[in-house]
């Protein structure tokens, strides 16, 4: 009998042993129950308006790194899509050219919403229109400008640009604009107004009273102080890096992490190769321009380095936005083929600076961001449907659910309701 009893005491033993080794999350199962949870925001996500149309469009799986399909299955909830316009003059046919090209850009995202899917994707313009999108299973666009070029000198277009849904406004981009310096002045020297021009203070003092965020990943150190000063509300770097980590004047330095955080602003951490490791980088682009020279070549179109994109014409710009994704595409496929190819920077890079930014000025001021379609993308996070890999190495570096949360949009959606509240007050 005492055997029986043995044999049932161990039995039961075993049993218990194997509901507890069942009951163990491994670290990809906690990941994803955070991811799901989570609502995760890319503040970062360039178009190319030949991709709304009724034919063509975000609804199916395009030769981008950012649709509807990638977006389902990388679980990317919110995508702030951007109107980009380059530099041109500071002219009154300049702004009119850089005008037409922005209203565009704000018509493709509002048909994507309203006529080509609107049972997958909604227009947000409140965390609680993201909060509900969310919920109803929905997928949320958000409308960030880079670059206020268009808006000329007229600041009443910043208040049509706000019923449009912009949400953000960067007031440069890559060269000096009517209303602020560049980073890009760090290369010569050579600077327009030493920080903000006269209508680039009023343009804060508008932005404020709209409830739009200011954005400082492209405006100079100078102007990003500057606007810090007289902004009353919180700013945020939509798709910046940490600059003691990589020094590129697009990332922001020690001294302005901390005014940001003094602000109470949030600064995206962008997964954009160069502005993570210059080492990686430097030696990866060399590789991958002969790739690309080649896979050009094949295909028997023109191929232009990201670098030169500033110098092409109107119809040279158009032809490497046609032609980046697919050159790109099948250039990653041959490198990832070849033993021989330097490592890419990749997800562990760029969480890198999430740790060393979160550690500086605390978690409540850090987010993420892609810049997917304009150069961004990273081994592990090269298209949205790899989204789940980021959230994946947070969990391994220890962050906890509510943590990643803050990361992946609480934080943002933190500094939109206060920029929006402080808009209440001021109005």
């Amino acid at each position: 009998m005492k055997q029986v009893y043995l044999w049932c005491a161990l039995a039961l033993l075993l049993s218990c042993a194997d509901k507890n080794q069942n009951n163990i999350e491994t670290v990809e199962e906690k990941a994803k129950r955070i991811h799901d949870s989570v609502i995760t925001v890319d503040t970062h996500i360039d178009i190319n308006v030949k991709n709304f149309t009724d034919s063509i469009n975000y609804s199916q799986r395009l030769d981008t790194q950012v649709d509807l399909p990638r977006m389902k299955e990388g679980g990317l909830d919110v995508a702030w899509f951007i109107v980009y316009t380059g530099q041109d003059s500071l002219t009154t046919e300049g702004y009119a050219k850089a005008a037409e090209n922005a209203m565009a850009k704000f018509d493709a995202i509002h048909q994507l919403c309203n006529t080509y899917a609107p049972n997958d994707i909604e227009l947000a313009r409140t965390s609680s229109d993201v909060r509900r999108i969310a919920k109803n299973g929905k997928k949320a666009a958000m409308i960030g400008v880079e670059n206020a070029y268009p808006v000329g000198e007229n600041l009443s277009v910043f208040e049509d640009y706000q019923k449009r849904g912009a949400r953000y406004i960067s007031l440069s981009h890559n060269g000096h604009s009517q209303f602020c310096d560049s980073n890009t002045g760090e290369a010569d020297g050579e600077w327009l107004y030493n920080g903000l021009s006269d209508l680039g203070k009023e343009a804060v003092k508008e932005l404020n009273r709209l409830g739009i965020m200011i954005d400082v990943s492209h405006p100079s150190k100078e102007a990003m102080k500057q606007m810090v000063a007289l902004s009353k509300a919180p700013i945020i770097a939509s798709h910046s890096s940490a600059r003691a980590l990589c020094d590129h004047s697009r990332n922001l330095d020690d001294e302005q992490l901390q005014l940001l955080k003094q602000n109470g602003g949030v600064v995206q951490t962008v997964a954009f190769s160069s502005y993570l490791s210059t080492k990686k980088q430097e030696a990866r682009a060399a590789y991958m321009k002969k790739v690309h020279e080649k896979v050009a070549d094949s295909l028997g179109i023109n191929w232009y380095e990201r670098s030169e994109f500033s110098s092409l014409t109107k119809e040279q710009k158009e032809e490497y936005m046609d032609n980046y994704p697919k050159v790109t595409k099948i250039s990653n496929e041959l490198a990832a083929k070849d033993p021989n190819a330097p490592v890419a920077v990749d997800v562990a890079d760029f969480v890198d600076h999430i740790d060393y930014i979160v550690d500086f000025i605390g978690i409540d001021h850090v987010g993420i961001s892609s810049d997917f379609d304009g150069g961004g993308g990273i081994a592990g996070w090269s298209d949205a449907s790899e989204t789940f890999n980021v959230t994946l190495e947070l969990v391994k570096r220890g962050y906890t659910e509510e943590q990643i949360a803050k990361l992946w949009g609480e934080n943002l959606l933190r500094v939109l309701d206060e920029v929006q509240a402080v808009a209440a007050e001021l109005n």
